[in-house]
């Protein structure tokens, strides 16, 4: 899933942050984060959950389903 792969990126980027720190708050190994970002595998439930919790947006907006990052703005859409 491109999106996901884009979003994890630019998220990251965004807070200045490695892949090897990412990797390591996920408990994975640092390629294990790589594949993520090169959309050469996808993060498990688990794993996709602590990413949204982390950058505090939805697994919606991980997921492309929407472009509103925030909780709020999702919970208004419905």
């Amino acid at each position: 899933m491109q999106i996901l792969a884009e979003r994890l990126k630019a998220l990251r980027e965004g807070r200045r942050i490695y892949q090897k720190e990412m990797a390591e708050l996920l408990g994975l190994s640092l390629r294990g984060y790589q594949c993520y970002e090169a959309d050469e595998s996808e993060p498990k439930l688990a794993a996709l959950v602590a990413i949204a919790d982390y950058y505090q947006v939805s697994i919606d907006y991980l997921a492309g389903r929407t472009d509103a990052p925030d909780f709020q703005a999702v919970k208004t859409e419905e």
